[in-house]
């Protein structure tokens, strides 16, 4: 017992391992305020030397190494004795993809946690993990313990604290030590010479003492042991009991048995497997404990031909609050939702945190589809309450996707991938709703994965290009610059259209990866173009949301200018209403910058965003452009043909000029031109042209005898 309590005192160490400083001093900083013992090492062979010098109680182990990733790091723990069971959590920002993720868990990993990640909810893995490893090495050391008292001669039998019995050949007990009796509620006395049979609940003997397995181990010089053995007390209770018995030598004719009661270590194993799939925050199921009850239920409901559905959820506006009011405040409402789900409830449904925002819960035994509906409904009614915190009051809501078993899956993956599927349909259509799966709804999955694996395999190979579509000022005909237009063509499909692959572009951020190359191909092209245009050609390029939040824009555009000599004057921005609307203060600093490197900024699609003219004073603009809509429908729509008037209007009083795009018609034209709009684009003019078309096109035209049907003539 002394070693177990040297053990269980001793400081265990903290292992961080990842090749950047700037990771290990963050992760020291973060870690190292005194509460653990924390080392740092760069490589996975640092590591593997630490952990066979120092008694290491959890490793954070970086994926993407040198030499040595943290996968091979992880294979050659797990096959040393030494480190065999010490957790790993690994941490990644690069490997996100599920192959990863699985991969991880397959080799050992207790967790596989992607950057950036909640510090809060990392310090409370490490906690437990170390608990728990604390709690193993004492399993370990007791398991050990028994082994040595098992070897006990009889001149220590009655100071024994294990429980000790002398057994004849007939199963008679000829000898109890004190500790035995006390296990068993009774005196010495009442022990000897009883069957030792009559004291086993298990494993159950047959009622021949000669057909029992103590005796049969006996008779062939062997020990016998029971680990998970039910002894009976006198008082009628069950007593858990590790059992070896062994055989005396041969003259004495009896065996020897002894007893460890392992209640504390029962309770202790339920302890640590009720923690390695319980929820640590909410109580609720995680999601390794929703798996194994998913799991159960599945092989359960085969045979009793009933039905159940898998409800994936996922709170609205979750983010929001827990940027707004702090984490500490968040997991408050998660423990609050967590209570709401469970009483709303069958008490022997399932419900879980699969992690952040995200809950699971597995209705058993339905009769119908429809049963799964009503309590989805009831759900989403639940948890659009105000809540309360700190204060202050808020509404939260709640999209979830259902999953029925058979019809939309028969494994625990498949039930779960379908059910998170149709969450996220419920979210695109709206929030605050649930959708059942659909086999349509894993197709535009499929395909959707199928097109974002094209457009990273086309932003590789050098698939898309630019095109540039002429925009003509009304008033004179002159070609006042280019708009710079993103094409892309599918090796094997063709033509992939802009409203497919842009939104898709900028959901995944591989708009950022494309973003230099734009810069660089449209600054380097209008450069080009100056001794044939002139020094006052404009260039205009789309920026989306996700590029003009970028803190380097700036920069970026500054290299991009200076590399190829433009003046930033000839640079104009497109940037979206929403884009400037997202953060009023950050747009206006943006703004600033912009300004401050020359370069001008038009708002793309006016009209269509969410922008208020209180703010849109405020931002230092060039350019109004109409919506394409607007100018299409203007001819025979007064609402639009007011609207188009009153963006004019509103263009002129604020200084700037007004482009109006998609212009088809002579119709358009002329009364864009008696309205006194700037300039226009689109097919009446030229679609998007390549480079030499572009190059061809004129500097002025003469719009007294343009004819639909004829190339527009070059003035002078």
């Amino acid at each position: 017992m002394a070693q177990l309590q040297e053990a269980a005192t001793d400081e265990q160490i903290l292992l961080v391992v990842d090749d950047r400083e700037e990771n290990r001093v963050a992760m020291e900083a973060l870690l190292g305020d005194g509460q653990w013992n924390v080392r740092t090492v760069d490589s996975g062979e640092a590591a593997l030397r630490c952990m066979m010098e120092e008694a290491v109680g959890l490793v954070l182990l970086d994926v993407q190494m040198p030499r040595m990733d943290g996968f091979e790091v992880a294979r050659l723990m797990r096959g040393s004795s030494r480190t065999r069971y010490t957790p790993i959590i690994f941490l990644s920002a690069i490997a996100h993809t599920e192959e990863s993720v699985l991969r991880g868990y397959a080799i050992g990993a207790v967790d596989f946690i992607l950057k950036p990640f909640d510090s809060r909810v990392l310090k409370h893995k490490i906690s437990a993990l170390l608990e728990q490893e604390r709690h193993r090495h004492e399993l370990e050391l007791l398991t050990q313990q028994l082994d040595r008292e098992r070897a006990f001669n009889a001149s220590v039998l009655d100071n024994a604290s294990e429980g000790i019995l002398v057994i004849d050949r007939d199963g008679i007990i000829r000898f109890a030590n004190p500790a035995m009796a006390q296990m068993l509620r009774c005196t010495v006395t009442e022990l000897q010479g009883s069957a030792l049979l009559s004291h086993l609940h298990t494993p159950q003997a047959p009622s021949d003492w000669k057909d029992s397995e103590f005796y049969r181990h006996w008779r062939d010089g062997r020990t016998y042991r029971a680990h998970d053995a039910v002894l009976t007390t006198r008082d009628g209770g069950y007593l858990p009991a590790a059992l070896s018995c062994s055989p005396l030598p041969q003259y004495q004719n009896s065996m020897v048995l002894i007893a460890l009661d392992m209640s504390v270590v029962r309770t202790l194993h339920a302890q640590l497997e009720s923690q390695a799939v319980t929820d640590a925050l909410t109580g609720l199921y995680n999601r390794r404990g929703f798996h194994q009850a998913l799991e159960t239920a599945l092989s359960r409901i085969d045979r009793s031909g009933k039905r159940m559905a898998v409800l994936y959820l996922d709170l609205d506006g979750f983010k929001r609050i827990n940027d707004s009011l702090g984490h500490d405040a968040g997991d408050e409402i998660l423990r609050k939702v967590g209570e709401q789900l469970k009483h709303c409830l069958r008490p022997y449904d399932i419900v879980a945190r699969m992690g952040g925002d995200e809950f699971t819960a597995l209705l058993d035994t339905l009769d119908h589809p429809e049963d799964a509906a009503r309590v989805a409904e009831k759900l989403i009614e639940t948890i659009s309450v105000r809540h309360k915190v700190d204060g202050i009051d808020f509404t939260l809501g709640a999209s979830i996707g259902i999953s029925v078993y058979p019809e939309c899956g028969n494994t625990v993956d498949r039930l779960l991938r379908s059910a998170d599927m149709a969450m996220y349909e419920a979210k695109r259509a709206g929030r605050q709703q649930y959708r059942f799966f659909s086999p349509e709804m894993n197709g535009r999955a499929r395909s959707r994965l199928m097109l974002e694996e094209s457009l990273r395999n086309a932003i590789e190979q050098d698939d898309f290009v630019l095109v540039y579509q002429p925009q003509i000022d009304l008033a004179s005909g002159r070609l006042r610059g280019f708009e710079a237009l993103l094409r892309w063509e599918h090796r094997v499909a063709g033509t992939i259209t802009p409203g497919v692959f842009i939104p898709l572009l900028e959901e995944t951020r591989l708009i950022n990866r494309l973003g230099d190359w734009i810069f660089n191909q449209g600054v380097r092209q209008c450069r080009a173009w100056q001794a044939q245009f002139g020094d006052q050609l404009l260039l205009s390029l789309n920026v989306s949301p996700v590029q003009f939040g970028m803190p380097q824009l700036v920069d970026e555009l500054r290299r991009v200018l200076e590399s190829h000599g433009l003046n930033p004057s000839q640079l104009e921005l497109e940037v979206t209403e929403g884009a400037l609307m997202q953060d009023l203060d950050a747009t206006r600093e943006q703004l600033r910058q912009l300004r401050a490197l020359g370069v001008r900024i038009a708002i793309d699609d006016f009209g269509t965003g969410h922008s208020s003219l209180a703010y849109l004073r405020h931002f230092d603009l060039d350019t109004l452009k109409i919506d394409r809509l607007f100018v299409a429908n203007m001819l025979d729509s007064p609402k639009d043909a007011a609207i188009v008037s009153t963006i004019i209007d509103l263009g002129h009083h604020l200084g700037l000029e007004v482009i109006a795009e998609g212009v088809e018609t002579l119709e358009q034209r002329d009364w864009l031109i008696a309205h006194r709009c700037t300039a226009m684009q689109g097919f009446l003019v030229a679609p998007g042209l390549p480079v030499a078309r572009a190059a061809a096109f004129p500097a002025r035209l003469d719009w007294s005898t343009w004819q639909p049907d004829e190339p527009p003539q070059v003035i002078g």
